[in-house]
């Protein structure tokens, strides 16, 4: 999940704006800050204590960032919004987690490993908690005064925009025993525009969140099968229920979405051996 905190105003006023973007397809996770992070979420199961993430600054200048945390509500169209209290059945991990360092400068192309421990999690109760990881970077600040503008002798108020970027990725603990269940209901294909756009419903149950890849199959009249559609990365936190989706599928010719049938498997994101989640099929008409 990448957060990207806008900008400020530097002269006699001083604004923040903030737009969340989230990325969640990629084994890496990547802002305009050319700040490259691995792994893309960081999951402590029960005994694990320490993770280690893997910091990269692909782009030419030196860059130095601030690490923090940050919490998050999912909705059911799985838009995401900042917090500062968890909801119900929601809990954050971020009183049990320890970052060190929480400031490094990397220079280009240079990469550095820092630390997350979980902490005092002992005697909490079975259960998921999450926080967010925010790498916020830190701009190189001109001091006021330092230059002087046309605006400045015309005493007029002079603005200057510096962009400000992050990126967040989530941070899970899970405690004691945890479980959790997908099913998929309410699908439906919209394939009256250009392109066709197949809506389903996830629900969810258990007291944990869950992970995975969403794979649409084409299945024609005589059998044959064929891939129409991808979404991986695709999670359902808690204390969500439900999760609506939308996605557009292929379009070709060759496919005849009034006729034959279409799968739906959501899987683990393992690749080297996927195991199904959830499972389901719509017949075409």
């Amino acid at each position: 999940m990448t957060l990207l905190k806008g900008y400020n105003l530097s002269g006699y006023f001083r604004l923040s704006l903030v737009l969340i973007i989230f990325l969640l397809a990629t084994n890496s996770v990547k802002a305009q800050g050319n700040l490259q992070i691995m792994p893309k979420r960081v999951v402590f199961e029960t005994g694990k204590r320490f993770q280690e993430l893997n910091l990269s600054n692909i782009g030419h200048d030196s860059a130095k960032y601030v690490i923090s945390f940050i919490n998050y509500r999912m909705k059911e169209n799985g838009e995401f919004e900042e917090i500062t209290s968890p909801e119900e059945g929601q809990n954050f991990a971020d009183k049990y987690l320890r970052i060190f360092p929480r400031t490094i400068t990397l220079g280009p192309n240079e990469a550095q490993s820092i630390k997350l421990q979980t902490i005092r999690t002992s005697d909490l109760p079975a259960g998921e908690y999450r926080s967010y990881l925010y790498f916020r970077a830190v701009p190189n600040l001109t001091p006021l005064g330092d230059t002087k503008s046309k605006a400045d002798t015309a005493k007029n108020i002079s603005i200057k925009l510096i962009p400000l970027f992050g990126l967040s990725i989530p941070a899970i603990i899970r405690v004691g025993e945890t479980n959790s269940n997908i099913s998929i209901s309410d699908i439906s294909l919209d394939s009256t525009n250009s392109a066709p756009k197949l809506k389903i419903t996830f629900n969810r149950t258990g007291n944990s969140s869950v992970y995975g890849h969403l794979f649409i199959k084409y299945i024609a009249p005589d059998g044959t099968e064929r891939q129409v559609g991808v979404a991986k990365g695709l999670a359902i936190y808690t204390p969500n229920k439900k999760r609506y989706f939308t996605l557009e599928l292929e379009q070709n010719k060759e496919i005849d979405y009034h006729k034959g049938k279409l799968k739906i498997i959501f899987s683990t994101p393992d690749e080297e051996k996927q195991v199904t989640i959830a499972e389901s099929a719509l017949a075409l008409k």
